[in-house]
């Protein structure tokens, strides 16, 4: 049963938590609960106008425990409800009472009660920073609320079961400890307190290790502290653990095995003798010297390899080698090392240490050795003789003998092996020898010393061949030789003398007369041995000279005739033309050139080259040169009214602007336009135009092109007028120009059109059948040989009345007009 009321009061806990405040639905009446505790309930309400006094009311829900209800006056707003049971569900109601007795309104809610007050059993602590609590649990409760107070600070926590810690307390101090009971309604009042003290601190503990067999440790001052206790033992567990009981804050433990890692546990005790918080410290005492210390020694590169047996505890080992007062020192983690950069024939003592995290061990006894004798010094090489060299050095302490390496740049290595201090050896031209000596005794071969290098003369150059050629220019090429380092090209005329330095194999001498013939020598040079001044010479030849065109004549339309001027012997010249539009090219030994068919309207740019056996001379200065511009291909002539006229024609090639013109015996009309396209105005009509094109090219070139016969359209008629003819018939009547034009008369109206086409000696129309009461546009147009119509003669509106069956009526001017006319009168417009 107890389970079941648990699980009803968690139900109703949850829908109370979701609505703590339900109003009145007509009134807007509501009621608040703002607090709640194990017995009592905390309510507000609102002032209700015409209430006289409020009655508060807690019904439980399960029927277990009696309702509370309480009376207050109208100025009350807020009220308690109790005596109430914890950890029940109450229905909680207020109404607002006129002075008659008659409720005006009320609100009601849910309200679960918090849980029992919970009775403390024991506090203690069993760490200096925390309090453990144990209680008997309280039904309903789903937490619980620790509170640990020292003066005026506090710390809380929040468990959900017995026993329940409040951690983040102060070392060596007294708390009162209270708790409170939670569930979903709220939390109990706080049970009756319980005082309790942490215990102390853990001592801060700090060791070392001043020999590989014992450990010093210190502490610092605990408060409240009469006394420590302190342990150490192996952290592997092997062996007896040592303890001690002391009020000093330092202890030395001995007898204790080299390079083990040890635990140390430590904690003070109060005047109580009650143990505070434990501190454990790890500490590693020192390693012992290592043994059998071994040495290899490596001559080659002035090294030593130094090896011992590993000693227990070591994490890494110090190894030196001392002579006189150079120091050189090694550390690895492993038992073997590499110590660098020994001195040639320098004598050493070598010791070892091994270390950890608690310091260093004693070094091992010294071991001496030598190391080998240094590279001999003061090397000269001298050349006795061409093809003879001889090599010397200053002697070298401790050195037995002497081996000298002699290697040529082309690989081929020779030595002498001497127990004195010079070697002779053989040499060839053009080569350069590398030259090492070294020093041998019983520890082996010296370093490597200075490398010298001796270069002979060098070889000539012979195979030198011209590969470029130009008026003014001459690039040599040739093979490498052994021995250069630098080679001297020189170009010799009747009047000058022109020298190239370089270091490649290809030299190019330039600002050379063109057209003339030079003796070329290639020297080789090394900076240590000179110039080999015996090269043989060669004969070349610079390219022609440029030409230089004179002028450019126009001998037809599309012919050209250049001319330059011929500076060179026994030469061939070409002249080029050039353009967008194409090249044309002419080739002659004299001084002239001619060229045909070069397109219109196109730039082009003429240059002339020489030729001879040496080469091309560079091109001549180019010459501009413009063709007229081409006339256009067709030409189209439109006549747009009786005296405007519209000409088009086609673009032509290199043309900018164009000079359109219209002549004839009475007169010229011209236009000059940048377009493809001209109106030409004050035309006379029915009279033959000669009509022509000219095309203009940017700078000014002309071409007089299209010229062509045009004959002006025929003239619009004048005087058209229209008369009645019988009831139905309308005659239109006009002036014609020319009796042998054909003319065309349009009528349109709303009620029909009408076209009539007279003969053409007639100057009249007759249209027999048209409605009567209808405004009609007359068009009167010449009919061309081709037999279409002008299109822009003038149009004239006229109004065709009806009056009974032979009378017509005219408007005019948007009058109407009583009077009987034959001629139809023109509408004003």
């Amino acid at each position: 049963m107890i389970a079941g009321k648990c699980a009803y009061f968690i139900f109703f806990g949850l829908i109370l938590i979701s609505f703590k405040m339900i109003m009145s639905a007509n009134t807007g009446f509501s009621v608040t609960i703002y607090d709640v505790s194990s017995r009592s309930v905390y309510l507000q309400w609102p002032k209700f106008p015409g209430a006289s006094s409020y009655r508060a009311m807690a019904t439980p829900m399960n029927a277990v425990g009696h309702s509370v209800s309480i009376h207050f006056s109208d100025v009350t707003v807020v009220g308690t409800l109790a005596p109430l049971s914890p950890n029940s569900v109450y229905n909680v109601r207020v109404d607002a009472i006129d002075k008659n007795g008659i409720t005006l309104a009320e609100a009601q809610t849910m309200q679960l009660t918090a849980p029992e007050i919970p009775a403390i059993e024991q506090a203690y602590s069993k760490l200096s920073n925390s309090i453990t609590v144990e209680w008997a649990a309280v039904t309903g409760a789903s937490s619980y609320l620790l509170t640990a107070r020292d003066g005026e600070s506090f710390i809380e926590t929040i468990v959900t079961n017995s026993p329940g810690t409040v951690t983040g307390l102060k070392a060596a101090t007294l708390y009162k400890i209270t708790i409170q009971s939670i569930n979903a309604g709220g939390r109990s009042q706080p049970s009756p307190s319980k005082k309790a003290k942490t215990v102390l601190a853990a001592p801060i503990v700090m060791a070392s290790s001043p020999s590989y067999n014992n450990i010093v440790v210190s502490w610092r001052v605990v408060y409240m502290a009469v006394g420590f206790f302190v342990s150490i033992m192996r952290s592997d567990g092997l062996g007896n653990m040592l303890k001690e009981n002391t009020t000093n804050t330092s202890l030395i433990f001995s007898n204790l095995d080299s390079g083990t890692l040890y635990t140390i546990k430590a904690h003070a005790w109060d005047v109580n003798w009650i143990p505070g918080d434990d501190f454990t410290y790890n500490q590693r005492t020192r390693p012992q010297a290592p043994a059998d210390v071994q040495l290899a020694f490596d001559s080659g590169a002035l090294r030593a390899t130094i090896s011992c047996t590993p000693t227990e505890g070591a994490s890494s080992y110090i190894m030196a080698a001392h002579s006189g007062t150079t120091k050189l020192n090694c550390s690895t983690t492993s038992s073997s090392c590499i110590i660098p950069s020994l001195d040639c024939g320098a004598q050493y003592s070598l010791s070892v240490v091994a270390r950890n995290e608690a310091g260093s061990s004693t070094p091992t006894e010294p071991v001496s050795f030598k190391t080998i004798p240094c590279a001999p010094e003061s090397i000269t090489i001298e050349e006795d003789e061409p093809g003879n060299l001889a090599v010397s050095w200053s002697d070298v302490n401790l050195g037995d003998y002497y081996v000298v390496f002699v290697k040529s740049d082309d690989g081929l290595e020779v030595h002498c092996n001497t127990s004195q201090t010079q070697c002779h050896f053989q040499s060839d031209c053009g080569f350069t020898y590398f030259i090492s000596v070294f020093a041998y005794n019983k520890a082996g071969q010296s370093p490597l010393g200075d490398i010298f290098n001796y270069t002979t003369a060098p070889c000539c150059p012979s195979d030198f061949n011209p590969v470029f050629v130009s008026s003014d220019t001459i690039q040599i090429v040739w093979s490498p030789v052994r021995g250069a380092e630098m080679y001297e090209t020189k170009a010799v005329d009747w009047t000058s003398e022109l020298l190239c330095n370089d270091t490649a194999t290809v030299c190019t001498l330039s600002a050379l007369q063109c057209n003339t013939q030079f003796n070329v020598t290639v020297y080789s040079f090394s900076e240590i041995r000179g110039s080999n001044t015996s090269c043989a010479s060669k004969h070349v030849a610079t390219a022609p000279c440029s030409p230089e065109i004179i002028n450019i004549s126009k001998d037809a339309l599309s012919v050209i005739s250049v001319h330059w001027h011929a500076n060179n012997d026994d030469a061939t010249y070409t002249v080029t033309v050039k353009g967008e539009a194409g090249m044309w090219h002419c080739t002659s030994s004299g001084n002239s050139c001619t060229i045909q068919n070069l397109p219109c309207g196109s730039l082009f740019s003429i240059s002339v080259v020489a030729s001879t056996e040496a080469g091309h001379s560079l091109p001549s200065y180019s010459v501009p040169l413009e063709t007229a511009p081409c006339c256009p291909a067709d030409l189209t002539v439109t006549q747009i009214t009786q005296s405007v006229t519209n000409i088009t024609w086609s673009i032509g090639t290199g043309a900018k602007t164009y000079i359109a013109i219209l002549e004839s015996h009475k007169g010229q009309a011209r236009c000059h336009t940048l377009q493809n396209y001209c109106l030409l105005g004050c035309i006379t009509c029915g009279i033959n135009y000669t009509v022509s094109v000219r095309a203009i090219s940017e700078t000014g070139l002309i071409s007089d092109c299209i010229i062509r016969g045009f004959p002006s359209s025929a003239c619009c008629p004048s005087g058209v007028k229209l008369y009645r003819l019988g009831n139905n018939g309308i005659r239109i009547y006009w002036r014609a120009s020319d009796r042998s034009i054909n003319y065309c008369t349009d009528l349109y109206g709303s009620k029909g059109n009408f076209t009539c086409t007279p003969n053409a000696a007639l100057n009249y129309c007759d249209v027999t059948e048209i409605p009567c009461g209808d405004v009609y546009t007359v068009v009167v147009s010449p009919v061309t040989d081709k037999g279409t119509k002008l299109t822009f003669c003038p149009k004239k509106i006229y109004s065709v009345t009806c009056s009974g069956s032979s009378v017509g009526m005219v408007i005019y001017r948007g009058k109407r007009s009583a009077e009987h006319h034959q001629v139809l009168q023109e509408k004003a417009d």
